[in-house]
């Protein structure tokens, strides 16, 4: 009985020795805040810039347009208008009202578009970083900020990413 009992010990152990050196392996972990790296990245300060100026017409001409609204409603509530130039000033404002609407629209339509279109194109480029910079680390897994609940400081590797990125698309 007690010779079954010690076979049956020795192939159990036999059988969980394989797992055994799986659990021993030392996995290497990294930790990324990939919004963080890319909002930092100087491609996209250089394209932020550029759509600043892109929309800076569009903008000014927006403000224009609503300095222009408070300039009409100031002359409406001024009581020193006949009814006739109330009447054109009240429509006046609607159309500049309308105006300014659309073009706010537009406007917010046009920055959403380019926003996503930039932000998916760089959150690309940074994942095919990242996997480059994990196969150069030796790393087995990398996870995201967001992810993680907690993390040793040590595993962050942000600023590698970041630097990474900047070498391989520097902002031109």
């Amino acid at each position: 009985m007690f010779r079954s009992m010690a076979i049956r010990a020795g192939l159990l152990c036999l059988a969980f020795a394989p797992f055994a050196t799986v659990a021993s392996a030392q996995l290497k972990v990294g930790v990324v805040n990939v919004q963080k790296a890319m909002l930092d990245s100087e491609e996209l300060k250089k394209v932020s810039a550029d759509m600043e100026a892109k929309y800076k017409p569009k903008q000014q001409e927006l403000e224009k347009l609503q300095a222009d609204l408070a300039s009409i409603q100031q002359q409406l509530q001024s009581n020193k208008l006949t009814p006739q130039a109330q009447s054109d000033l009240q429509v006046q404002g609607q159309r500049k009202q309308r105006d300014a609407t659309r073009l706010s629209d537009d406007l917010q339509q046009e920055l959403d578009r380019d926003r996503q279109e930039i932000l998916g194109k760089a959150a690309q480029k940074m994942q095919d970083v990242i996997k480059k910079l994990a196969e150069a680390g030796g790393y087995d897994l990398i996870v995201d900020v967001s992810q993680a609940i907690y993390f040793k400081p040590a595993m962050d590797i942000t600023d590698q990413a970041l630097a990474a990125y900047n070498k391989t698309y520097p902002g031109k």
